[in-house]
């Protein structure tokens, strides 16, 4: 049986995989708007998801204002799919089965 992924199993990442996972790109705002935490708390969980390669940061400006986006790599797709598939092994339930 294969442990969930540690990185994205803390619950505000997993949230943050979830927004990335159904969209191209999220800018920092809307995180902030749609989580409910707080900026710091975004900036520290993104440098995590970024260190791990699971999200890019796209950073720019606006002017000169600051504009950060955020995006969902291969690999951060593929480790969201297999932290799934841990679960479903700890709740056993196998391919095809439908609880």
């Amino acid at each position: 049986m294969t442990d969930p992924d540690r990185v994205i199993h803390e619950p505000a990442r997993l949230r943050i995989m979830m927004i990335l996972s159904g969209v191209d790109t999220v800018d920092f705002s809307f995180l902030v708007s749609t989580l409910g935490l707080t900026k710091g708390n975004i900036s520290s969980h993104m440098s995590r998801l970024e260190q791990a390669g699971y999200v890019e940061v796209r950073k720019s400006f606006n002017g000169k204002i600051p504009h950060t986006d955020y995006r969902l790599t291969a690999p951060g797709h593929e480790a969201l799919a297999d932290y799934w598939s841990a679960l479903d092994q700890i709740r056993g339930v196998s391919d095809g089965e439908k609880e």
